[in-house]
């Protein structure tokens, strides 16, 4: 049953066209998009959508990257994700055992900065796990529109077994065998051909990159994956001399004991008011002791925007408009948006008196 504020929390509920297995702990769901949702939904090559689910009147969110080619207007867009169970997870325990073609699910329109837009050059991406799903958009998105684009795909999988996508992957090297360049390191099994087996971290990456590609004239290098394989592929690229406005990262897993990423030394204040703008409408309200900046604004606008709530996706960015925050942690901006003001709301904290946050920025 869909809860009553759906249209004003910003979701939609769209019909399930398919639901297809990819592995044995993941699946790729279809999505029906109406007519009148086709503009909402049209999503740019990277991004991603929080779906949402009410069990005995609580909410679970997640947000799970789109696998399909980004599509132009007047052509309907194509809302196909690709979700991988978690240990624990209530949604992806939910759509591998009892989501079927024909139900209903509530989705955010597509959202997310970790996006490569068609052009000419020269792009590669270094992905782990189901951190193959928004670069395969990417990649075939690039292909298909941009004749004067190559893309290499370096990915990482447990076993030939568990890797997703394997024939759509497969499908770009048929397609596009001058312009997409495939490799594949398993860290749980021997291949016939290709790579030794291990886990691709930064100093097998700083040896094999070069062997693969002149990296330095790459124009755009795309990390998506767990915590671990992203920072040691970011270390191997800096290594190897990649500048990092031309690196950008998506965070897919954290592990525990990985650490944190906080924004400032700067303590929380102890009394603090929070005034934030969402939509066009400004409020204000006191913030209770321990609580973020994002439980403060969704107990009294329920339309705070938000998903995982864990500093990964992203949804809750807000731009600092006065004051001073504490992040606890950030896997989700890039260094140029915090230093432009930009903070994740369910990750910050006061540390002055008075705290202005922008939504809509």
């Amino acid at each position: 049953m869909l809860s009553s504020d759906a249209g004003r929390a910003g979701f939609h509920p769209l019909r399930v066209r398919e639901v297809e297995r990819l592995t044995d702990d993941s699946v790729a769901v279809t999505l029906a998009v109406p007519p009148e949702l086709r503009e909402t939904f049209r999503h740019k090559p990277g991004q991603h959508i929080a779906l949402r689910r009410v069990v005995a009147g609580e909410e679970i969110r997640r947000t799970y990257s789109i696998c399909a080619p980004a599509t132009e207007a007047p052509r309907e867009p194509v809302l196909r994700v690709g979700i991988r169970l978690v240990d624990g997870g209530d949604f992806s325990t939910y759509a591998l055992k009892e989501l079927a073609a024909g139900d209903t699910v509530e989705a955010m329109a597509p959202a997310g900065r970790f996006i490569l837009e068609p052009r000419p050059g020269r792009f590669a991406a270094i992905v782990g796990g189901s951190g193959i799903t928004p670069v395969l958009s990417m990649a075939a998105t690039l292909l298909a529109r941009e004749p004067d684009a190559s893309f290499c795909l370096v990915r990482s999988d447990r076993t030939a077994a568990s890797t997703m996508f394997l024939e759509e992957v497969a499908d770009l090297k048929d397609r596009y065998p001058d312009r997409f360049q495939l490799v594949t390191a398993l860290s749980r099994e021997e291949q016939q051909a290709g790579l030794p087996s291990g886990r691709l971290d930064e100093e097998r990456l700083t040896g094999l990159l070069p062997a693969l590609l002149p990296v330095a004239d790459v124009d755009g290098w795309f990390l998506c994956g767990p915590f671990g394989l992203v920072q040691g592929a970011e270390r191997a690229l800096r290594g190897l001399g990649v500048a990092r406005n031309r690196i950008h990262e998506e965070i897919f897993h954290v592990d525990d004991g990985t650490g944190t990423v906080t924004s400032s030394p700067v303590t929380a204040a102890t009394s603090s008011t929070l005034t934030a703008t969402l939509d066009g409408r400004s409020g204000n309200w006191p913030v209770l002791d321990g609580e973020s900046l994002l439980e403060t604004v969704l107990r009294s606008r329920a339309d705070a925007p938000y998903a995982c709530k864990g500093g990964v996706c992203g949804t809750c960015r807000a731009f600092l408009v006065s004051g001073e925050v504490r992040m606890d942690r950030n896997y989700a901006l890039e260094p140029e948006e915090t230093e432009a003001g930009y903070v994740l709301a369910c990750q910050s904290h006061p540390a002055t008196p008075e705290v202005e946050l922008d939504f809509d920025r």
